[in-house]
């Protein structure tokens, strides 16, 4: 997949009815209706303004280079004066941006290229992040269901948006794992910033990755099952045994061993037992049935 970084919007010329005259009858449909398929710019103006006549073309520049995201209606407030009349105009030119119906923000006076569009990103921000994070849930609910394909696609189209989204990047790095592709696993991971290493799905992945590796490496558990029989107080030989039965998925099993071994000493190896566990749980996920019923099991030993 390709996690790229998006191209920025170019500046070509605004297509049909991006930008319109409007009127006081026209105002519901081009505005208020409008405005809940996307964001619309209303430009309160009048012939004899100069400053109007200054900003309105740039209005029109910057609206154009949006691909229809965003809408531009000019109203001329000496032949429409009802709308601004509501509105409570009281200097030209007045800029109202809406959205769902809404009037959010605006701003008086004509302004530079570089703050209409700073202005027009900061809305379109605010969608942007509500629309991630829907995408989010959905890339979510798709891996915990078992549909790898609709998650991976939508933990992709986060990143198409946000190139260093954590959680999408952990999210399709275990899309990979599941299907067995350790390595571009291992290659998605790598691309979250440091500053963002430590949130708790890039943890979780991680987790889940150092337990792919070790799954790709000899299975002995056969042989330390016959030493742990021999020797029931052998500490180290239980915490492999632990280890090697997680990593092939026998999860019940690894979790009976680390809890026997946190009740026997919880403090051997600088209580490596219990960090085990914390691994495991960050590896399974925190809805998983073995998840919540070690995370019960250990705060019954730790706190008995």
């Amino acid at each position: 997949m390709d996690l790229g970084g998006l191209k920025p919007a170019g500046a070509s010329p605004a297509g049909p009815g991006i930008i319109k005259d409007g009127t006081s009858a026209s105002f519901a449909k081009d505005v208020l209706e409008a405005s809940r398929q996307a964001l619309v710019l209303v430009d309160f103006w009048a012939a004899w303004c100069g400053p109007c006549k200054q900003l309105t073309p740039i209005l029109e520049k910057v609206v154009g280079s949006y691909a229809g995201k965003v809408r531009l209606v000019k109203i001329n407030t000496d032949e429409h004066p009802a709308i601004a009349g509501q509105l409570r105009i009281q200097s030209l030119p007045t800029v109202y941006a809406f959205r769902d119906g809404r009037p959010l923000d605006g701003f008086m006076g004509a302004q530079p290229e570089s703050q209409v569009r700073a202005f027009i990103d900061r809305l379109l921000g605010d969608d942007a992040e509500a629309d991630l994070t829907g995408v989010l849930e959905a890339a979510e609910a798709a891996l915990e269901e078992g549909d790898l394909q609709s998650a991976a696609e939508a933990f992709a189209a986060v990143l198409q948006e946000d190139q260093q989204n954590a959680q999408a990047l952990a999210g399709l790095a275990r899309c990979y794992l599941i299907s067995g592709d350790v390595a571009r696993a291992e290659q998605t991971l790598a691309l979250v910033p440091p500053d963002k290493q430590g949130s708790g799905p890039v943890q979780s992945a991680r987790a889940a990755l150092e337990l792919a590796k070790l799954a790709g490496k000899s299975d002995n558990s056969a042989e330390l099952e016959q030493q742990l029989a021999a020797n029931p107080a052998d500490h180290q030989t239980r915490f492999d045994l632990a280890v090697a039965l997680a990593a092939r998925g026998k999860k019940v099993e690894a979790l009976d061993h680390l809890l026997e071994l946190v009740r026997r000493d919880r403090n051997w190896n600088e209580q490596a037992a219990r960090k085990q566990l914390v691994q495991l749980f960050d590896a399974w996920g925190p809805k998983d049935e073995c998840t919540l019923d070690g995370r019960r099991r250990l705060s019954s030993i730790l706190f008995s």
